[in-house]
């Protein structure tokens, strides 16, 4: 559960300035993270809870010499800016923004504490850094673009008469913007159409999937946070109108989406937390390049297809981690 910030405050670690930098900390003091993500909902949480876990794995032990912090915007911007300018106030030793606003959220507000942001699509189009490979500065991090060229593909092999998709997002996120441009270019020479709906918050989910009925063939959610948030209204509509409902993101599919090709968001918090115990012992953070995620997993919900009208092909089946029945 997210603290108050009149204990975030009361508590805060004197930082250690070394390096030119915040964050490099000696043996026996206890170490201070600060996480913030710009809403709550299971991959991001499942991205905190991974970078907590891998630091208790290097020995940074919650209650004896680590303080981990967690604070969420609960989906707004501005309040995300307002948690970036408290949590650069409590200098901590490292700060971990999950997801693109509260990334860029936090890196508008210090240019001195190590952030290592995690679970950004496009941490050069959100003008997080200029060069991946060589972030410089005071940031790095784990970017998640997702592969939509392979997004498409599955679609296409479960339901193969579908040419309209309609896709959810969130116009002033970022990294929803960075996936739906590559969206449209792969969609065209597949003969696919790309269907936008869009929502600004939370509330907004249900009326704009509702706008797809009769528009769109299937309906697909990219890695947003705003639609995410809100999933249950998408399902609904697709469960009430046959429309099949693809995730981008695989914790999605225990809650209704009837498929998903993404990462593990646990994981993906796990390859975070690495980062930050090598700036903890030591590394600047614009000397580690910015990581990208390989390894992809495919989730089914054969429950979800059925209400939705679709039988998916056991060959799709076969190849999936986890099949929710």
């Amino acid at each position: 559960m997210a603290r108050s910030w009149k204990a975030l405050l009361a508590g805060a670690a004197t930082a250690v300035i070394a390096n030119g930098f915040v964050g490099v900390v000696g043996a026996q003091e206890t170490v201070f993270v600060a996480t913030t993500a710009i809403v709550e909902h299971p991959a991001l949480d499942a991205t905190r809870d991974g970078v907590r876990d891998e630091l208790e794995a290097n020995g940074y032990e919650e209650g004896k010499n680590l303080r981990f912090e967690y604070e969420s915007a609960q989906g707004n911007p501005a309040t995300a800016a307002q948690i970036a300018r408290k949590l650069v106030g409590a200098k901590p030793h490292v700060i971990v923004p999950i997801s693109t606003p509260s990334a860029q959220a936090v890196v508008a507000a210090t240019k001195d504490i190590p952030v290592v942001f995690t679970a950004v699509t496009d941490p050069v189009g959100a003008k997080l850094v200029n060069d991946p490979k060589k972030p410089g500065g005071n940031v790095t991090g784990v970017t998640d673009l997702s592969p939509i060229r392979k997004h498409l593909e599955l679609i296409q092999e479960i339901t193969s008469n579908a040419k309209r998709i309609g896709v959810l997002h969130n116009p002033g996120e970022a990294n929803s913007l960075s996936l739906l441009q590559l969206l449209k270019t792969e969609a065209g020479p597949r003969g696919l159409e790309i269907i936008e709906a869009p929502a600004t918050k939370s509330s907004d989910v249900l009326s704009a999937a509702q706008s797809l009925i009769g528009k769109a063939d299937v309906i697909y959610i990219p890695t947003d946070n705003t639609i995410v948030s809100a999933l249950e209204a998408v399902i609904r509509v697709g469960t009430e109108n046959k429309i099949p409902v693809y995730a981008g993101d695989t914790d999605s599919v225990p809650r209704g989406a009837m498929a998903a090709l993404g990462f593990n968001y646990y994981d993906v918090g796990r390859q975070t937390g690495k980062i930050v115990v090598r700036i903890l012992k030591g590394e600047k953070p614009g000397d580690i390049p910015v990581e990208g995620i390989e390894t992809t997993e495919l989730y089914v919900n054969l429950k979800a297809a059925e209400r939705m009208g679709v039988t998916i092909p056991e060959s799709v089946v076969a190849r999936a981690k986890q099949v929710v029945k």
